[in-house]
């Protein structure tokens, strides 16, 4: 492995959130019966006339204001000509010569502390085709045609990524950017985020590229992940025995973790691309981007460095609340409650909360713990009505349903003991029982006071305040 470099490129195929479709009235909802969904527009039917929806053309500058790219002035519309089952007209309208957005980029963070810039290329505007259904009925294949004609911007990036690791950081950043814009609701299972990679190995050192492989429609991270791992060694391998790699569309097949033919990869003289007669050219002038950019929501780096200038907050931690909108509206939610606890929120966050939501398989937003109940808690941290050990039983109580910090804590008599008197009865009476390692304490053995520590919170049932113990632990053991 070490003799070759891999060279990743990635399509992204991001569905626009729009109630219709691209070129008709169409709904483009999900989960509609097969076929309910799919107007003599999307079809092709003969007489009928496409017409731009207007929403796609400002979803599509959007996302290129948002990375910086350009914007092309007169984009074009062209028909894209290939037979498929499951696509009516025997051509896609996409954009081929001039998308709307042109060459940008995108910065990763493959590692910690490490920056790399991916180019992207351009993303243009097409519609998408209908579904093939290969287990609906024995021995045949039904076609449902709702999804043609949905709205999508595919994101093309140059190749400039050299592992499956920065091919996943890549897709993620394109998915956390798009759901931030609120163009694309970056459901993967439902097919609204699709990713297409091209794989390719050279010898190190070699500057002229080797020939690609197209992984087609991968609809998960993990997903991508290995087909890409896959893909690189099947290459590897088949060129150290002497064979070559052939230029084509391949297909991962999740369960047996491989991937396998597809069809011979098409140039695009193939699809015999034409401007698309019956559509205009589009016009996007200054006056358009200006008012698309100054509707842009603050953007996932933007908040990020935020949260570190004026909360002093971890780059790790950082970047994971942003990594979704909903996790940042969560951390900000709960901070309006109490500004002051914004490092602690972010690790009861990162920590405890998200390792509760990946248990019990959740998102942030279905979280049964609330912004307002998870700042309360910590409240009751800061106040030293209880230990941020026993605010563990609280948080695993509020997961449970059984109500908010303070209700639980007055349920459960979990109040923490901060009088000084009960405190030194405490400490008076494990010194009184042991000894020996009082002898060794004062002998200079420091470790020992974790004994003591130990001890007095067992007596007290975790309830004694920790700081109080050690400060009058170790005035008593002098």
């Amino acid at each position: 492995m070490a003799a070759w470099e891999t060279v990743i490129g990635l399509e992204i195929h991001a569905q626009l959130a729009t109630e219709s479709k691209i070129f008709s009235g169409a709904s483009t909802a999900f989960g509609a019966e097969p076929n309910t969904q799919a107007c003599t527009v999307d079809l092709g039917f003969p007489g009928v006339l496409p017409v731009l929806n207007a929403e796609v053309v400002n979803m599509a500058v959007k996302f290129g204001v948002a990375i910086g790219a350009e914007i092309t002035p007169i984009s074009v519309f062209a028909r894209k000509n290939y037979f498929y089952p499951d696509l009516p007209k025997g051509y896609q309208i996409s954009q081929f010569e001039l998308p709307i957005v042109g060459k940008g980029q995108l910065s990763i963070s493959p590692e910690e502390g490490v920056s790399k810039l991916i180019g992207i290329t351009r993303a243009h505007l097409e519609e998408d085709a209908g579904k093939s259904v290969h287990d609906a009925f024995p021995d045949q294949t039904g076609i449902d045609l709702n999804r043609a004609g949905t709205p999508l911007l595919e994101i093309v990036s140059e190749p400039d990524m050299r592992s499956a690791k920065e091919a996943v950081v890549y897709a993620r950043k394109i998915h956390t950017l798009v759901r931030y814009l609120d163009i694309c609701d970056g459901n993967m299972q439902e097919g609204s985020f699709r990713c297409d990679a091209n794989v390719s190995v050279r010898p190190m050192g070699q500057e002229e590229l080797g020939t690609r492989a197209e992984l087609k429609n991968i609809n998960s991270f993990r997903f991508l992940e290995r087909a890409i791992n896959y893909e690189i060694e099947r290459q590897i391998d088949l060129i150290e025995d002497g064979g070559k790699v052939t230029q084509e569309t391949r297909l991962y097949d999740a369960d047996k973790n491989e991937t396998r033919s597809m069809r011979s990869k098409e140039e695009a003289n193939d699809y015999r691309y034409f401007p698309d007669p019956d559509l205009l050219p589009v016009a996007v002038t200054e006056d358009d981007i200006e008012r698309i950019k100054a509707s842009l929501p603050e953007l996932p780096e933007q908040k990020r460095q935020r949260y570190i200038d004026n909360f002093g907050l971890s780059d790790y931690n950082a970047e994971l609340l942003t990594a979704s909108r909903e996790t940042a509206e969560y951390f900000e939610q709960a901070l309006a409650q109490d500004g002051g606890q914004a490092s602690q929120l972010a690790n009861w966050i990162v920590g405890d909360l998200m390792g509760a939501l990946n248990k019990s398989d959740l998102e942030i937003q279905q979280s049964p713990v609330t912004p307002e109940m998870l700042a309360g808690l910590l409240q009751r941290i800061a106040d030293n009505t209880i230990s941020g050990k026993i605010a563990k039983q609280v948080f695993e109580a509020m997961w449970q349903g059984e109500g908010n910090a303070d209700d639980i804590i007055e349920s459960r008599g979990l109040k923490q003991i901060t009088d000084s008197g009960a405190i030194e009865s405490l400490i008076d009476e494990v010194i009184a029982a042991n000894p020996d390692q009082v002898e060794q304490f004062r002998a200079g053995k420091e470790k020992v006071l974790g004994f003591f520590v130990g001890q007095i919170m067992k007596q007290s049932k975790g309830k004694a305040n920790p700081g109080q113990v050690n400060q009058m632990l170790r005035e008593k053991l002098k």
